[in-house]
């Protein structure tokens, strides 16, 4: 049987060749396929010889016409919403993955669809239903638009083995000032009920063991941590919809204790708390930047920090060696709010301490926020009396500047992820481990064997004489990782096919030989 292959038209013309077999006749038989689909939504053909007359070929049935209407009404949609640009990634929402379960019906005119934001406490998420229900109506054969918001599950941006309890919290967020006196626990529980209030699931840890401040600041009716007998885990007590914990609350009021014993306290507290899905964990440091704030920074994936600083200059350089401490552990600083700045009598702002320590903070370490506080007596007052002042008058003055930095912390904790997310990645067209690390603008382009052989664990290089273990020819030349997954801000986990998994920092990515000519490898 002889197989050719001809285009498609309403009607066929067939006409005899020499090559033609004598005696046979051409047959036309529709492929299936629906794939194809032409002006007229016609489905290619098969021409064979036969014996026999020729078959007319099948009009195309209903089902494929409407599915081939559907694939383009789908189309048209998803070209209508990719005009919105996300303003904190700078890429269209369709790009970002956001539209989800999207469901058309050319025929009565319906879509719909559902926006999967990164967090539920997104600033723009209103605009962004506006706007997707605009640019959807405006199609002409649209006739009803039903947009649902919700936002992606917990999870940390972490490929490690985590403790169970924290595992499905999304955003850690560290606040602390590295001095005492300076109003961190009240930003930090503030912020936290920002948080709250724009719709997240949130958390506080106080840090402080020595002089916890949370009980103080907040009044939960159940004012003691309590067990789990069975998993052997501490359930958080609440107040107003946010979950806390305090050393405060285990009914041992401030400890006395030293150094190591406080890090073990603070490890237990921390990870054995179920403390279940959460989008930010909001973490009270204390002052200093010791043993706890180590481990803490260790021991719990951070995805930024909220520096507190007052104007005086004594307090600039206690912020200083926090800053210089969180850029070490690898933990990008946000935000400077600058506390106690001023006040407002007789029509006249006055600056009691003076200024400049805020914005030396962003000037001299390039973080991108300031915020400043007013010396407010309510302000103080809703600390002592258990209620924060977000909560006590959310239209004030202090809450409008506190819903100005919720606003910046959940834009800046997206970002963060984001590039972090796609820092390192594996394009399979270059054979190629693409690098472009958070802050900065270059990207580079790494050979997977280079990278394999790069590796500085204790299985590749003795960590006693510094030998190489792992010889050049061990690693074949045409290796690919089969998975990269982030390792919080500062490295990344690989998985290779000999079942190795080697972390690689980012700091030792930028130090490998890179490959030149890179576009030449996409068209070998």
């Amino acid at each position: 049987m002889q197989l050719l292959h001809a285009p498609c038209s309403s009607t066929l013309a067939f006409h005899s060749s020499t090559s033609q077999p004598k005696g046979r006749k051409l047959f036309v038989e529709p492929i299936n396929d629906t794939s194809f689909s032409s002006q007229r939504h016609l489905k290619p053909a098969r021409l064979w010889y036969n014996n026999s007359t020729i078959v007319p070929k099948a009009a195309p049935s209903q089902a494929v016409v409407s599915e081939v209407a559907s694939k383009t009404a789908e189309t048209d949609v998803l070209k209508a919403l990719s005009q919105i640009i996300d303003p904190d990634f700078g890429t269209d929402i369709v790009s970002c993955g956001f539209v989800k379960d999207l469901n058309v019906i050319k025929e009565s005119g319906e879509v719909s669809f559902r926006l999967e934001l990164t967090t539920p406490a997104c600033p723009v998420k209103d605009m962004f239903e506006k706007k997707a229900h605009e640019v959807v109506t405006a199609l002409p054969w649209v006739q009803k638009v039903n947009v649902t918001m919700s936002a992606q599950p917990a999870r940390p941006v972490f490929a490690g083995n985590l403790p169970a309890g924290l595992r499905t919290i999304s955003n850690v967020v560290a606040v602390s000032s590295c001095k005492g006196g300076v109003g961190k626990s009240t930003v930090a529980v503030n912020l936290a009920y920002t948080l709250a209030g724009m719709g997240a699931r949130v958390g506080i840890f106080d840090a402080d063991v020595y002089g916890p401040s949370l009980p103080t600041m907040v009044s939960p009716e159940n004012r003691l941590l309590e067990m789990n007998p069975e998993k052997r885990t501490i359930i958080p007590t609440e107040y107003m919809g946010v979950k806390l914990v305090s050393f405060g609350f285990a009914g041992q009021g401030r400890a006395i204790m030293r150094g190591p014993m406080v890090s073990g306290v603070i490890d237990q507290l921390l990870t054995t708390t179920e403390w279940g899905e959460l989008d930010y964990l909001v973490i009270d440091m204390p002052p200093g930047t010791g043993d706890i704030q180590l481990t803490l920074c260790q021991v719990v994936p951070m995805t930024a920090a909220v520096i507190v600083t007052t104007p005086q200059k004594l307090a600039f350089i206690d912020v200083a060696k926090g800053v210089r401490m969180f850029s070490k552990l690898k933990v990008p600083c946000v935000a400077v709010v600058e506390n106690m700045c001023h006040f407002d009598a007789d029509g006249k702002r006055y600056y009691p301490f003076g200024r400049g320590s805020g914005s030396q903070v962003v000037q001299q370490f390039g973080i991108p926020h300031l915020f400043e506080l007013p010396i407010r007596p309510t302000l103080s007052a809703s600390g002592d009396s258990g209620v924060p002042e977000v909560v006590s008058d959310p239209q004030g003055e202090v809450s409008r500047a506190f819903q100005e930095l919720g606003v910046c912390v959940v834009q800046q904790c997206a970002k963060i992820r984001q590039q972090v997310s796609t820092a390192v990645t594996y394009d399979k067209s270059m054979k190629a481990i693409r690098v472009k690390v958070p802050e900065s603008d270059e990207e580079f382009f790494l050979h997977p064997a280079t990278v394999r052989r790069n590796d500085r664990s204790a299985q590749s290089v003795d960590e006693w004489t510094g030998e190489q273990k792992l010889q050049y020819t061990d690693i074949p030349e045409d290796i690919e990782p089969e998975d990269i997954r982030p390792m919080g801000n500062y490295a990344v986990s690989i998985s290779w096919p000999d079942g190795f998994n080697q972390i690689a920092p980012y700091d030792q990515l930028q130090m490998i030989e890179r490959l030149i000519d890179v576009p030449q490898l996409m068209h070998p």
